[in-house]
């Protein structure tokens, strides 16, 4: 019988360990040889504010599955911040046509598309009853009153501008959006970088009102033809419109699980917000941000 303190086990006694040659794996990481800084001026908890951070969720009923729901759009809450930190650092290096730092920032946006899209996996684990046991504790809140969704597809190009009015009761929201509203989309900037490239994009196109939902162009989808079939010769460009497809492509892809997320949870209830659920999503699946950069696959 070994000694109840020592640190081998009777595995390792009979050299039935789990390493090479019957060694015992370690049971811990030694820390001994390591220079942790355990006193230093700022920890990894005050660096990343989780106090503050962690205790900003707060169930309003005793169900257990109230604080998934809260979890899981709080993380797309933060994901969203970033997506507009990336997405408007790609519309300041468009605007200076230099595309390349542009196209790092898209393709992150492309990644963080995917936490996105994923977590839809996480919230389907809650069946209709489990959402059914605290849904009236919502009352009328809905991811409808999200504003930092609403931003990012103002940003991305759809302009609607009754969607804001979601937002009247919060005047610093309000004025944000109708700002976003106003101003050019990523695609409105590609356009006109397309423009000073010495394309012809009509006049029509990058001197419009924009806060006017962007209508497709047969002079822009040639434009767009030129370079797909030029790739060689255009091909920042060219890569710039695939990134924009990406871009899309994921969005689409999170708008049709949010959906069937819905569908699975609550069938063809209306939701909490007041839209009428499933059937106003599937309305979402048809709309576009890019459609030149769609019809162009037909063309080519």
């Amino acid at each position: 019988m070994g000694c109840p303190y020592s640190h081998s086990s009777p595995a390792s006694e009979h050299g039935q360990g789990g390493g090479a040659g019957g060694e015992q794996k370690a049971a811990m990481v030694d820390l001994a040889d390591e220079q942790v800084h355990w006193d230093q001026d700022i920890s990894y908890g005050q660096y990343l504010s989780l106090g503050p951070l962690l205790n900003c969720q707060h169930p309003r009923s005793t169900q257990h599955d109230e604080m998934l729901f809260i979890t899981i759009h709080q993380a797309a809450e933060l994901w969203m911040k970033l997506c507009l930190h990336e997405a408007y650092g790609a519309v300041a290096h468009i605007r200076a046509d230099n595309l390349r730092p542009a196209f790092k920032m898209l393709t992150r946006v492309a990644r963080i598309q995917d936490q996105l899209i994923s977590a839809w996996e996480v919230l389907v684990t809650m069946t209709p009853a489990d959402y059914a046991s605290f849904r009236d504790e919502l009352g009328q809140s809905s991811g409808f009153q999200s504003y930092q969704y609403r931003e990012l597809e103002f940003l991305l190009g759809n302009k609607n501008a009754s969607m804001i009015e979601a937002h009247r009761g919060h005047a610093r929201h309000y004025q944000h959006l109708t700002d976003v509203l106003q101003a050019p989309s990523i695609y409105d900037e590609v356009l006109k970088l397309l423009r000073k490239r010495g394309f012809a994009i009509p006049d029509s196109h990058v001197q419009r009102d924009w806060s006017q939902p962007y209508q497709a162009s047969a002079d822009v989808e040639a434009i767009w033809l030129e370079i797909y079939r030029n790739t060689a010769a255009h091909w920042d460009l060219y890569e710039l419109a695939e990134k924009l497809v990406d871009m899309e492509f994921n969005f689409q892809r999170w708008r049709f699980s949010h959906m069937k997320t819905v569908e699975r949870i609550i069938g063809y209830k209306r939701g909490t917000g007041g839209t009428g659920g499933v059937s106003y999503l599937v309305k979402a699946l048809d709309l576009q941000f890019f459609p030149e950069l769609w019809a162009v696959r037909t063309a080519i």
